[in-house]
């Protein structure tokens, strides 16, 4: 693992979100993407070398309305970028933690991601993300 990439923050008005972070950081949001395969609307922030991206749902039955139906807002999961995901998923899983996937998918920001259920890591969901070549 390389750095924390980013820290994803779900929320439930990723309008008002924006708001509050671009204050509470002292930075303007330097992009919005939104992800159809994940049903999420994406906002994301630098800050020194990593990022802190809002989650927004954009579908009452996507990944982020379900977990702030349950949990409500607030910190979602951990990125770490990775230099080889795949070599990081086989290395992870034999080593016993629990993938949610077999294979990378495309998420924001130009990145392959995957992530480790939360049972696996202390009750966190931890993301792996790579850039794409």
């Amino acid at each position: 693992m390389i750095r924390i990439e980013h820290i994803g923050i779900a929320v439930s008005n990723l309008e008002d979100a924006i708001q509050t972070w671009e204050t509470l950081l002292n930075t303007t949001c330097y992009k919005r993407e939104v992800v159809e395969a994940q049903k999420v609307d994406t906002a994301f922030f630098q800050v020194g070398e990593s990022k802190i991206e809002l989650l927004g749902a954009i579908a009452p039955d996507s990944v982020i309305a379900t977990y702030i139906e349950k949990k409500g807002q607030g910190m979602h999961h951990v990125a770490y970028e990775v230099e080889d995901i795949r070599a990081e998923m086989i290395r992870l899983k034999e080593a016993g933690f629990q993938l949610l996937q077999d294979e990378p998918t495309s998420g924001a920001d130009n990145k392959l991601v995957a992530f480790l259920h939360p049972k696996s890591s202390n009750g966190v969901l931890v993301e792996l993300c790579q850039t794409k070549k």
